[in-house]
């Protein structure tokens, strides 16, 4: 799941694996996918050795417009990200001219466990905090929540001094509070091994309980807290629970048959599996504690796809299709889901980086950039076996994804170059193709 924040203290920079650093590295990539540097991190591990080529080429899927120029450089990119340690990976594309782009590419082994299709269902990590602040707006267009309203109103006790805390803040990460997924408590459910069903009160007071990170309001740090609050706070105002919420108000609308909020490990359809690698193909430098994922082992892996994504709560335990999260952007960016002025309201972003206050910014839910091939609007997420990259232009008519079916590997891009170098080129080059543009020309993988 996405965590961790850009304010590191030299106690989080000492982490064996920090939040924190990832997050930070991997932000200015998201909204950077853009500038040209792509995705990177989510919550601690590695994904493959980057020298391990499977047996045999890699199995692959394609359909798209005859007229597409960019279909057989985005098929030859994925299957070069599978070549080089990724399992599996899906790409979808609309350039708003037609049919979309569709690609799978499969690594041979996994092929006993499920065989890919473009429209399986995918772990969404932190993808899912678009879909929590669209809620919140929805309340907030409704006069049943406003953006200014303290976290002390729905939350009374909850959260150390949450008069100076509003929804603002929470959606936006500008609260100050410490991210619970760096707290040890969340560690065996994030590894599979603690099959528990999270709440969104229980994963709150996980992250209250570690000091803040500055006045609330006064800087910018990316906090799965933030989340844990707002899911807390949407199901106080309405009774409900997030599931309910998201099948009623976003997924049975828009006729979204495989988006839902997941609560434990079952899957409601034909699912991408996901994978990472096991304790003996861990690289050195991978720190031991998470180095042992549960899972059905095999062909150097384990298949982490039953274990239970609550942990992720309202910050990162959706599953959806890139079929489906394109028709949400479509909906999101048109004003089908927000009225204007909240739409607006999401768009109203901060900088993400003080040095830098032209730069990427997030503004609720969503993260933005201007890049080479035109400005976008973007969030992603990684889980453990699930990394997703979800790309927008402002008008929804044009998105991209791409789903890759192991995430650990960027939480240690360093350990894996190639690897990490593969995803970026498939990345930024789904992107421009969404702008029926080239991307610019990318360094050999080596």
């Amino acid at each position: 799941m996405t965590t961790g924040s850009r304010n590191n203290s030299a106690h989080e920079q000492s982490r064996p694996r920090s939040a924190a650093r990832r997050r930070r590295e991997r932000l200015m990539a998201a909204v950077s996918l853009l500038a040209v540097t792509g995705l990177v991190g989510t919550l601690g591990y590695e994904g493959h050795a980057a020298t391990r080529t499977p047996a045999t080429a890699p199995t692959a899927h394609a359909t798209s417009a005859a007229e597409s120029p960019y279909h057989s450089q985005l098929e030859r990119l994925a299957r070069q990200l599978v070549a080089v340690g990724a399992p599996a990976v899906i790409v979808r594309v609309e350039d708003g001219h037609g049919r979309p782009v569709e690609i799978t590419e499969q690594a041979p082994w996994t092929r006993k466990d499920h065989r890919l299709r473009a429209e399986d269902e995918f772990r969404m990590g932190s993808n899912t905090k678009t879909m929590m602040a669209t809620l919140v707006l929805q309340l907030v267009g409704e006069g049943k929540l406003a953006l200014t309203d303290p976290v002390e109103t729905w939350l009374p006790g909850q959260v150390p001094n949450g008069r100076a805390i509003t929804l603002r803040m929470l959606l936006n990460h500008t609260s100050g509070l410490a991210d619970y997924s760096e707290d040890p408590a969340i560690l065996r459910s994030a590894m599979g091994k603690d099959p528990r069903r999270w709440t969104s009160e229980q994963l709150l007071a996980l992250g209250v309980r570690h000091d803040p990170k500055f006045p609330p309001g006064t800087q910018w740090s990316y906090s799965n807290t933030n989340y844990a609050a707002i899911g807390a706070v949407l199901e106080r105002a309405t009774g409900r629970s997030l599931a309910d919420l998201v099948r009623d108000r976003i997924a049975r609308p828009l006729r979204l048959e495989h988006t839902y909020y997941a609560t434990d490990s079952a899957w409601r359809g034909p699912h991408a599996q996901g994978y990472e690698p096991d304790a003996a193909h861990m690289p050195p430098g991978v720190p031991a504690e998470v180095r042992d994922f549960a899972g059905a082992h095999h062909d150097g892996h384990v298949d982490v796809s039953r274990n239970n994504p609550s942990w992720g709560g309202a910050a990162g335990a959706m599953v959806s299709t890139a079929q489906d999260w394109a028709r949400f952007y479509g909906a999101l960016m048109s004003g089908k889901l927000l009225p204007a002025a909240q739409l607006a309201q999401m768009r109203t972003t901060v900088p993400t980086d003080p040095n830098d206050p032209d730069g990427p910014g997030y503004g609720l839910g969503i993260e933005t950039a201007a890049t080479p091939c035109g400005r976008v609007w973007a969030h992603d997420g990684g889980i453990p076996g699930y990394l997703s990259t979800h790309v927008t232009d402002p008008t929804g008519r044009r998105t991209a994804t791409v789903l890759v079916a192991t995430e650990a590997f960027a939480e240690n891009p360093k350990a894996f170059p190639v690897l990490t170098q593969a995803a970026k080129a498939l990345q930024n080059a789904a992107m421009c193709a969404m702008f029926d543009r080239p991307a610019p020309i990318a360094e050999p993988i080596t």
